[in-house]
């Protein structure tokens, strides 16, 4: 990171970047060029490890790429607000961002999809106990991301 003076290292602060995020940005790669889609997620760490869980269609452009290469790039940020300047060289801005790679897993497993599909309700519903109809869940492809790289940033 160029900037180390806006790194940071702390794990509390890095999750509570991540929890405090709307949306995952997950980054492809498609022959040669690169496709960058959004998507609601869900996050836990285990053991030291930091796993992100995701679910859609099970068919379309973002599955097929994540069939063909299953490294996948990601970008988390919040927090942005403009600092102005007295000319257009001196303006800034605050953000929070989390940045990364690491690689993709579908899950096939009912528990494992289970627990991914919580994961996700949790990052953005309150409540525990959700039911999931097996009509819904059936034909969705739901999946989740090991982090291989993380970096976190912000300035204030």
């Amino acid at each position: 990171m160029r900037r180390k003076d806006r790194e940071v290292t702390d794990r509390a602060v890095i999750e509570e970047v991540i929890r405090s995020a709307d949306c995952c940005r997950l980054g492809l790669c498609d022959a040669g060029t690169v496709y960058i889609v959004p998507l609601c997620f869900g996050y836990e760490c285990i053991g030291g490890k930091d796993i992100f869980y995701f679910h859609g269609a099970p068919e379309g452009r973002k599955i097929s790429l994540m069939k063909e290469n299953p490294v996948a790039g990601f970008e988390l940020d919040g927090g942005f607000s403009l600092h102005e300047g007295e000319n257009a060289c001196a303006f800034s801005a605050a953000y929070r961002s989390v940045i990364g790679t690491g690689r993709v897993t579908f899950l096939e497993d009912k528990e494992e999809r289970r627990h991914a599909l919580d994961c996700i309700m949790r990052h953005y519903a309150k409540g525990e106990e959700w039911i999931y109809t097996p009509a819904a869940t059936e034909r969705m492809a739901v999946f989740r991301l090991d982090v291989q790289t993380l970096s976190c940033k912000i300035h204030e």
